[in-house]
């Protein structure tokens, strides 16, 4: 992809704002859309844009990175409606991650001149901020390989999962083992108060045996991995993304283990550390 294309990024809030940053380090021309004022976005503020007819007037891609399915409708089609303006950009990129029925369906509510990726990411906050993510890309070869250099402005781990949908389709089931290790991981170090045994240690010998998870490896560096659950958190998008995944499939909601996760999660309390017994 040519760097004068020109990027929009529709949804700057933790993920959203240290990825624009990076496309901007890139060497793109980008602009971000938010719905809080763009005083609240310190030295990227003059790269923001209020109004969604500019954004769409601005870019040649748009990146929509917003909560939900709720949002996204709200950017695309309600409030903001993105897609209902003069100007369409050529490509809408969709990196939340959503139920892959939704991401499925959007196909025949999107104007065909307007190509549908789907690029949702992984690696948390910390990853964004350093330009380190991981994206499962959907879509056509000939597009995703014109986007590369775009997405190599944000991450080195790109996986190209198949026709578009795929990639939400990964991230969901994905999803659904970080969500399963998250309540792992926690309920252990709970145990481990019990059991007088020091959770850094506890830790550091998880990391080099079989009980290695990306949330124990990373605990201290990963911003949500001390929270407690709050709709509107990051522990609460594991609930929303096991929903979404089992939107999916042919499991019922109601029984198994994908229900026992969601009531775990539902209960975590903000973690205390060894020192705070």
């Amino acid at each position: 992809m040519q760097k004068q294309l020109k990027i929009g990024v529709a949804g700057c809030g933790r993920m959203g704002l240290p990825m624009a940053k990076a496309i901007k380090a890139g060497g793109f021309d980008v602009k971000g859309f938010d719905i809080r004022p763009n005083s609240e976005f310190g030295e990227f503020a003059p790269s923001m844009i209020e109004d969604i007819n500019s954004l769409a007037a601005h870019s040649d891609v748009v990146l929509s990175i917003v909560r939900d399915i709720t949002e996204t409708d709200a950017l695309l089609f309600d409030e903001q409606a993105l897609l209902s303006q003069d100007q369409l950009p050529k490509i809408l990129i969709i990196c939340s991650t959503l139920s892959p029925k939704y991401i499925k369906g959007l196909r025949e509510r999107v104007p065909k001149s307007v190509t549908l990726i789907d690029a949702p990411m992984s690696g948390a906050v910390i990853a964004a901020e350093e330009a380190r993510l991981s994206f499962m890309l959907g879509g056509e070869d000939e597009t995703l390989d014109a986007l590369t250099p775009l997405f190599q402005t944000m991450g080195s781990k790109l996986h190209r999962m198949g026709d578009y949908g795929a990639g939400m389709t990964a991230k969901v089931l994905n999803n659904f083992i970080a969500a399963t290790s998250t309540v792992a991981v926690r309920q252990v170090l709970d145990w481990a108060d019990e059991l007088e045994v020091d959770h850094d240690k506890l830790l550091s010998l998880m990391h080099d045996s079989s009980g290695q998870t990306w949330l124990g490896s990373h605990f201290h560096d990963i911003e949500f991995a001390v929270c407690g659950f709050e709709p509107d958190n990051t522990i609460g998008i594991l609930k929303k993304d096991v929903e979404s995944a089992l939107d999916a499939v042919s499991a019922s909601p109601d029984e198994g283990l994908q229900q026992a996760i969601i009531q775990s999660i539902l209960v975590l309390k903000p973690y205390r550390s060894s020192q705070d017994n």
